[in-house]
């Protein structure tokens, strides 16, 4: 058993060294590579403790934890490389650079994941633009994908294996996974076009065109996800549209520009009622709300004349968009009592008949 072992380590360690010299050799590296570690760890502890006298480590601390680790990996990068270099083995020496590529991988990917939060909090909190927003929130969602999938090529590359037949064959997979999942693909692209043009933004209140019957049809939003929207109704609903859907309609946002929007309200009167007293009282019913504006003042127009009324037209602006609702039935019930109380009717359809009668005489 003995004389076995001493052939394999004669086969694996180089012929001019003896067994004895190649076991010494990965002690030392071994031993070496520990106390590098121990070391790193000592002076990483040393640093966290008076990392506060730099703002920029205050406000990073997870920075600490990214250079400890990536100080560990760069001790057993270099420990690896130096057992390889006792090996005589072709096939241990690629393995051992793949598993040093899959390393850097590990790190950079660290490193991305570390910096994008801090490179986004310096630099699209500052800016107008919304486009660098955007950029961070995709560098966020797929960095890690594409880092490890670089890594994982390189690796292979390493190894002596032929990756173009496998990107060849990725390439295939991904035209028939896009036929197949072209609806998903249209949210996406539909979804990064939202984020990059914001027609809304979370807490804006739209128009809902998918709610169900007899709900609300407008609401706030609530989430803009790269595959769909999330709006919350005022009646407490969760409506979940895909973006695609989104950019296929108008978009009517209420609070985007300005929280002051003027609303229409239609009011009846009979067709020999005083229009000028109608007017004055509307105007006193509208402004006994608190959040219906002063200036500009409230607007009453004859918008049109129906069959059994003169159609009068309340236009107000409010201050507060999410009660529109109830500025339109607060207006319109008050409108109500006072025109009962001052003798302005509210008219609904009418019908005169007229009977006429013949009285036939016959000559007897």
């Amino acid at each position: 058993m003995k004389n076995f072992l001493a052939l394999i380590f004669s086969r694996i360690f180089s012929d001019q060294k003896t067994l004895a010299d190649s076991v010494i050799s990965v002690a030392v590296i071994i031993i070496t590579a520990c106390a590098a570690w121990w070391i790193l760890n000592a002076v990483m502890s040393v640093l966290k403790k008076r990392h506060y006298i730099s703002p920029f480590f205050e406000k990073n601390d997870a920075f600490f934890l990214l250079i400890k680790r990536g100080g560990h990996y760069a001790v057993l990068i270099l420990a690896v490389i130096g057992l390889t270099r006792l090996f005589n083995s072709p096939l241990l020496e690629k393995a051992a650079y793949a598993f040093m590529v899959m390393l850097i991988t590990m790190i950079v990917n660290k490193f991305v994941s570390s910096l994008i939060p801090y490179l986004k909090d310096r630099i699209a909190t500052k800016t107008l633009t919304k486009v660098d927003d955007v950029i961070f929130e995709l560098m966020e969602k797929f960095s890690n994908v594409l880092i490890y999938a670089a890594g994982i090529i390189l690796a292979l590359d390493v190894l002596g294996l032929n990756i173009m037949p496998f990107v060849a064959g990725a390439g295939i997979a991904g035209i028939a996974i896009g036929f197949a999942a072209k609806d998903t693909l249209s949210n996406l692209i539909a979804g990064i076009l939202l984020i990059i043009d914001r027609p809304f933004e979370v807490g804006d209140r739209i128009e809902v065109w998918t709610a169900p019957q007899n709900s609300a049809t407008w609401g706030d939003v609530i989430d803009i996800g790269l595959r769909a929207t999330k709006i919350r109704t005022t009646d407490n609903i969760v409506i979940i549209i895909p973006n695609n859907e989104i950019m296929k309609r108008d978009i009517i946002n209420y609070t985007t520009i300005t929280k002051e929007i003027r609303v229409r309200i239609p009011i009846g009167i009979a067709y020999d009622a005083d229009i000028n007293k109608a007017k004055e009282l509307i105007v006193k019913a509208a402004l006994e709300l608190d959040w219906v504006m002063k200036e500009p003042e409230p607007k009453i127009v004859v918008h049109s004349f129906g069959d059994s009324a003169v159609n009068l037209q309340a236009r107000v602006w409010i201050n507060e968009p999410r009660r529109r609702i109830d500025t339109i039935s607060s207006i319109t019930d008050r409108v109500k009592d006072i025109f009962q109380l001052e003798g302005i009717e509210i008219p609904y359809p009418k019908r005169d008949i007229y009977i006429k009668s013949e009285k036939n005489f016959h000559n007897a």
